[in-house]
């Protein structure tokens, strides 16, 4: 059954198609890039051979302009397969030839199967057809039939998995991989080499064109805000790599190497701030700025534009420089600088490109520090967030960032005391909490500290008595408020956020700087002593949860097979947000009135959890209409924008009392393991939900 969907209008169906469309691009970039990173060695070594051995390399330019020597070079002619050792070939040809592409068709094969090896093999047998069947670098593809080797061999595997008979495993198992394999090879061989031999030589004309009519630097108009999109590695080592290797093995180098690497818009946006900004965003950008130029670590500068976004007009004016300064001395690199550090740049620099490249890294500094510095002086003197941006740059990049400690001054906060307590708030303390204290929670045992209560609250009943309180960044004012006492931390992403791991950092940092023998604060009450769950009643809307991890009540009670929904009907936010609450009112828990109520609280916070879940409820105050205690399931096999984030699985909560908290802290530890999840994407019946549910 469905619920009727919600007639008001959708007013924020633009800005989500907009986000949809982001993580779609974002999630077919991070493929392209995860198979390209991963052998990123490979690519150095190629290039550094090159730049030594070949005939115009390092060793023959540095002999014959310095020590005068015009004579056979033996070892290097046959490593470099020219002059006298023409015939042996050489290491530089077959490396980019044969070894980077199946270096890619594995490691694509092996993701699309699951990190296992078998389809990685498969994918670089597909790719060898591939490579065999054209005239280039098979790059891209590698980056077709890699995957596709690896994830039809996995379907393949699944049509007779536990079907065969015992001792006859092995023979099935390679059989059927060399013959799928020896498919691909010559699909790839007929089809995909020619294919993409075609669209490759189309690509290099584009860009041959963009070249030659002075149009390339436009390309910066892209680039660098899909850089801060986080589609930086999947521009440089999706589409830039493969094409500019093709081009510097004709050209000896190629620019595209250097149209995203380049360090020096980076370097002049962190020195504007060094300057011009204020506050933590001046002090954190010269130490941002050694790590960006010289460690290569591009992401460390993505905050600060977050931050102001009209920065992003600066570092485009710097991308356009360095690439307009490339192409008038027609420079490039022999192979992908990365990361993209100046050591790296300057290392994969030809001699005839040094000062071309030089030039193009400091005159793109510089135009971006100038502008950025206009920018900043001219701009409304806002009170700007670091640490908000900062967590902004770590939710789109989908994990804790490795230098945001250099923005932030070194972590979340600074604790005064040992940390006992800590309280997960949430505007109704029925939810969004409850799901977040329960992945805290594991987190802070799976540390070993077992004396530590995590429970969640609604914001109305915080008192100041709890040592570290975490809440959606949204609501972290009002939380400070009322806990001024408490070290604050905020987050976004309830089920996954980065934060999680910097406050078991902290506690474990509290308890190091406390004197051995300091007693636990008063406000701590050892986890083992708390009731499963405990939370006042609507009367007092004070929801707090200790709840164990193993152990939750079945779901069958709350979750009646009557409000499990397989096939959602719902396209937007809104109208899951009616179809799930619809499920509750046809369960008789909440009247109609309790859907709005949800609607209500979604304006305030999102009750997205992240991991393609969502757990919308009411408000604290709606806490009066609920008659009974209920969640409802929707599940959307389509998927739905949810405020820019993929949802797959909408979970509708009324929680009277502290019943519903159990089942809650068992959705997150589903939700937190991808089998588990998987099991509830390929459920054909309430039943089968139920039993995921409920499962201890």
């Amino acid at each position: 059954m469905s619920a009727p969907t919600d007639v008001r209008p959708d007013r924020g169906s633009a800005g989500r198609e907009r986000g949809g469309l982001r993580v779609a691009v974002q999630k077919l970039g991070t493929a392209l890039s995860n198979m390209v990173l991963p052998n990123i060695a490979a690519f150095i070594a190629w290039g550094l051979i090159t730049a030594l051995f070949i005939e115009v390399g390092w060793i023959t330019l540095i002999g014959e302009n310095v020590f005068g020597y015009e004579g056979g070079y033996g070892l290097v002619e046959r490593l470099g397969g020219w002059g006298a050792g023409a015939e042996a070939g050489g290491i530089v040809a077959p490396m980019i030839t044969y070894l980077l592409p199946l270096l890619i068709g594995y490691t694509g094969g092996r993701m699309l199967y699951d990190d296992n090896i078998r389809g990685g093999v498969v994918g670089a047998i597909a790719t060898m057809g591939a490579i065999t069947g054209a005239g280039v670098p098979m790059f891209l593809g590698a980056m077709v039939m890699g995957p596709l080797g690896g994830w039809s061999m996995k379907k393949l595997d699944a049509l007779w998995a536990d079907r065969i008979r015992p001792g006859f495993e092995m023979l099935v198992n390679n059989f059927s991989a060399g013959i799928w394999g020896m498919i691909l090879a010559i699909l790839g061989f007929v089809a995909a080499g020619p294919f993409v031999e075609a669209f490759s030589n189309a690509a290099g004309n584009v860009v041959r064109f963009l070249v030659d009519n002075s149009l390339l630097p436009l390309t910066s108009i892209l680039v660098e805000p899909a850089k801060i999109l986080f589609l930086n590695n999947a521009i440089n080592h999706g589409i830039f790599t493969p094409l500019g290797t093709t081009e510097a093995i004709t050209d000896g180098q190629s620019i595209l190497f250097l149209i995203e690497a380049n360090p020096g818009p980076g370097l002049g946006l962190l020195l504007a701030f060094a300057v011009f900004g204020t506050g933590l965003a001046k002090a954190s950008a010269p130490g941002a700025a050694l790590i960006q130029f010289v460690g290569g670590i591009h992401e460390i500068y993505f905050p600060y534009v977050l931050m102001k976004p009209r920065l992003i007009l600066a570092v485009i004016a710097g991308g356009m420089t360095g690439v307009a300064t490339n192409l008038v001395f027609g420079s490039g690199l022999r192979a992908p600088a990365a990361p993209g550090s100046i050591i790296a740049v300057l290392i994969q620099s030809p001699v005839g490109s040094l000062v071309g490249v030089i030039l193009s890294v400091v005159l793109s500094a510089l135009v971006t520090f100038l502008v950025a510095a206009v920018l900043l002086r001219t701009g409304k003197d806002d009170d700007a967030d670091l640490a908000g941006a900062t967590e902004r740059m770590e939710e789109m990049k989908g994990k804790r960032s490795s230098v945001a400690g250099a923005l932030t001054g070194g972590g979340v906060a600074t604790a005064t005391r040992p940390i006992g307590s800590i309280v997960f708030a949430c505007d109704a303390g029925m939810g969004s909490s409850a799901m977040g204290a329960s992945v805290l929670r594991r987190k802070i045992r799976d540390a070993g500290y077992e004396d530590v209560t995590v429970v969640n609250k609604a914001i109305s009943s915080l008192r100041d008595d709890a040592d570290l309180v975490v809440t959606h960044r949204d609501l972290t004012d009002r939380a400070r408020q009322r806990t001024p006492s408490a070290v604050h931390v905020s987050v976004e992403d309830f089920m996954a956020s980065p934060r999680y791991d910097e406050v078991v950092a902290l506690v474990g940092e509290s308890r190091s700087a406390a004197e051995p023998t300091e007693p636990a604060p008063s406000s701590s009450v050892p986890a083992t002593a708390q009731p499963a769950a405990s939370m006042a009643g609507p009367a007092t809307g004070a929801g707090t949860s200790a709840a164990p991890e193993a152990g939750a009540a079945p779901a069958g009670g709350l979750l009646a097979v009557e409000a499990i929904v397989l096939e959602g009907r719902a396209s937007s936010k809104a109208e899951a947000i009616s179809e799930a609450g619809g499920l509750l009112v046809a369960s008789g828990a909440v009247p109609a009135a309790y859907v709005e109520a949800m609607h209500e609280r979604e304006e305030s916070v999102s009750t997205h959890m992240g991991s393609g879940l969502a757990i919308p409820h009411g408000t604290n105050e709606a806490k009066g209409l609920i008659a009974r205690t209920a969640i409802s399931f929707v599940r959307y096999p389509q998927g739905l924008d949810w405020d820019g984030k993929d949802t797959e699985f909408v979970i509708g909560v009324a929680g009277a009392g502290d019943d519903h908290l159990q089942v809650l802290s068992r959705v997150a530890e589903v939700f937190l393991d991808e089998s588990q999840v998987a099991r509830l994407r390929a459920a054909r019946t309430a039943e089968e939900v139920q039993a995921v549910l409920s499962e201890s």
